[in-house]
């Protein structure tokens, strides 16, 4: 029993009835327990519908709804509806609406249209989330608290006056004083230098480059106010109700909030992953994401939102063939959620999202999705073991959001094509194929666990985090680009790596961007070849080996990889690292959960004692299985090998 205290995995999703007749109502619930689902998530958008005018509040329709979802076995994660503001709180104070960099504020009609530091909206989510946590404290179907919706999607920053008095708080609760901001921001260049605290602003549109340093700032403001509104939430919550824990939707690896921190707010991590049928990468994708949620509280997470088959914001929605929706959901249990839902139950006849799939479909029951999402929810009570168990990893990616957004600054750095998302993709594919676990680490995380820990980039690096990592005690990688700036976006004295220049035996004396369209091969000192695209550098060595050098090109001869002991350092990108990685994994004495090479388009997963196998592939598969066990799915008895086919997955309990 997970922390929503439902028995065994969470099957459901989104539930909108207020878009429906109460006789549909009747319908829904008989069809949700023939599916067996346990859990819908309530009320996201209904702001509206519960207060009509300040103060003017009607429960009834919601209460008729958690009544009947009750009396069929079914709870709810019970959102506070401060997703979006009412018509009537925007008329009234328009000065809500967020404004954008070129000072145009945004109308009304979407969602999410809110300035995250306007007190009168804080202030009118406060009192709908108290109503909400006194009316509904005792309820019985009360699972979970999910408060907002999905966090710096739409509204990831405002730009107007109360943002920038809000701004100026934060800029003075940091830097205290004005020379502290001063010296932080390095006002100096360009002539930038503040004498007064009315002055600073956000990095509106100007009519050149922006100070990166004020942009870098501009950023950790811009998470920390959407968490302050989330903050303000649960605070009440928890006063109300704290025995009911609270969570908000994260969007994966999202680049906008610094997850490390919102999680360390919530009861429960959850995701809303939306991986492209139509993207031969998005198996790899989603599992790195996953492995994030995992990571951020080092426990159970859970897929609160996740497409039956086509969504529809792309510009080519392309459904899921038959099967694709079962494989995506048991590899999010793969990779530790404690249950699968899914926007939405019952498809919307209008809307932005009425051609977003649903697990009941426009065409009813008679309907393939219809099928799946049966045949889906009885895996999922074959699978009820799986709830609550661990997965124990023995590498880990580190992940740093401020270095992050340091990394992608606008118009600043020497190369605008070094992405970290791509960057940690590089280095999770190779593990990912080997069926490796993997953990994702921020700074300040004890990391005397794992065996390997890999930063691909680490642009931010302060003192502090090089003497972390000088401390690790197994083999550590480090990317290229890395020990750069401060915390302040500052060069450090001598230039890079600063504070890793001990750690890694070397410098860079000169960052060498690759133009796009080219590559610079890089020979292993075994004769291995390897190529690089984007980014190289120009390395002096004080006491490290050489592994690689470039071959041909302005660098012919350089060193491109080197090791120093047990770290080892790459100062290009390689198109795929696995030959530099393998020989880390095979020092450090790190394999595969199966011991032995796996099938293309085929992952392995352990969580606790279930071992699962999922073929992305398009060709049937034939796996090597450590150790004999019964595939939970089927029943059957499994030893030696077993053969998959596309689109199937085995769960073998060892």
């Amino acid at each position: 029993m997970g922390p929503t205290r439902v028995p065994g995995l969470l099957f459901g999703g989104d539930y909108n009835p207020e878009q429906w007749p109460e006789e549909v109502w009747e319908e829904d619930v008989r069809l949700m327990a023939e599916a067996g689902v346990n859990v819908v998530t309530v009320a996201v958008f209904s702001w509206s519908r519960l207060e009509s005018a300040p103060g003017v509040l009607d429960f009834g329709w919601l209460d008729r709804v958690l009544d009947l979802l009750h009396a069929h076995g079914i709870a709810v994660d019970l959102a506070t509806a401060t997703a979006t503001p009412p018509p009537w709180l925007v008329r009234r104070h328009p000065e809500i609406q967020p404004v954008d960099a070129a000072g145009t504020r945004l109308e009304f009609g979407s969602r999410q249209g809110y300035c995250p530091s306007s007190p009168v909206f804080r202030e009118a989510t406060v009192r709908l989330a108290r109503a909400m946590a006194e009316r509904y404290r005792d309820h019985p179907a009360l699972v979970l608290w999910h408060v907002g919706n999905e966090y710096g999607d739409h509204t990831v920053e405002c730009y107007c006056e109360e943002s920038a008095r809000d701004f100026r708080r934060w800029l003075q609760a940091r830097y205290r004083t004005l020379e502290g901001l001063n010296a932080a921001w390095g006002t100096s260049c360009w002539g930038q230098h503040y004498t007064d605290w009315t002055q600073p602003a956000p990095p509106r549109k100007a009519p050149g480059p922006v100070n990166p340093a004020q942009v870098l700032d501009w950023r950790r403001f811009s998470s920390d106010a959407l968490l302050a509104c989330f903050e303000a939430e649960r605070e009440v919550l928890k006063e109300v109700t704290p025995d009911i824990p609270v969570t908000t939707n994260f969007m994966s690896l999202l680049h906008h909030l610094d997850y490390w921190k919102w999680a360390a707010a919530e009861d429960l991590v959850s995701d809303d992953a939306y991986p492209d049928p139509a993207d031969p990468l998005a198996p790899l994708k989603a599992a790195l994401s996953y492995d994030l949620m995992r990571s951020l509280k080092r426990r159970p997470w859970l897929l609160l939102e996740s497409a039956p088959s086509a969504v529809s914001w792309r510009e080519v929605n392309v459904p899921k063939e038959p099967g694709v929706m079962r494989l995506h959901s048991l590899q999010a249990l793969a990779h530790g959620s404690d249950g699968v839902m899914f926007f939405q139950w019952r498809q919307a006849r209008y809307g932005p999202e009425k051609f977003h799939s649903a697990m009941l479909p426009h065409g009813g029951t008679d309907t393939r999705q219809w099928r799946e999402t049966l045949a889906l929810g009885a895996d999922l009570r074959r699978l009820a073991g799986v709830a609550g168990t661990g997965t124990r990893a023995e590498v880990a990616l580190l992940l740093d959001w401020e270095s992050w957004w340091g990394l992608e600054a606008p118009e600043s750095l020497p190369s605008a094509r070094l992405r970290l998302h791509q960057l940690l993709l590089s280095w999770y594919a190779p593990l990912h194929r080997r069926g490796i676990a993997v953990d994702l680490a921020p700074h300040g995380r004890d990391l005397s666990d794992y065996r390997v820990v890999i930063a691909p980039n680490l642009y931010l690096c302060t003192t502090e985090q090089a003497a972390d990592l000088a401390a690790f005690p197994g083999r550590l990688v480090v990317g290229p680009f890395s020990g750069v700036v401060d915390a302040a976006d500052q060069v450090h004295p001598g230039g890079a790596p600063g504070p890793l220049r001990e750690l890694l035996g070397l410098r860079t004396e000169e960052c060498w961007p690759i133009p796009d369209g080219r590559a610079q091969d890089v020979l292993a000192e075994d004769g291995t070849r390897l190529v690089a695209r984007t980014w190289s550098e120009w390395l002096e060595l004080d006491d490290a080996q050489v592994l690689a050098r470039y071959r041909g090109g302005p660098l012919d001869g350089r060193p491109a990889v080197t090791r120093r002991g047990a770290v080892t350092y790459l100062g290009c990108v390689l198109d795929d690292p696995t030959p530099v990685l393998d020989e880390v994994l095979d020092a450090a004495g790190v394999t595969g959960v199966t011991g032995a090479p796996l099938p293309e388009g085929v992952e392995a997963c352990r969580r606790g004692d279930h071992l699962f196998l999922l073929n992305h592939g398009a060709a049937p598969a034939t796996v090597t299985l450590p150790a004999p066990g019964a595939d939970l799915l089927t029943g059957r008895p499994l030893s030696g090998s077993v053969a998959i086919a596309p689109r199937d997955a085995v769960v073998l309990r060892l």
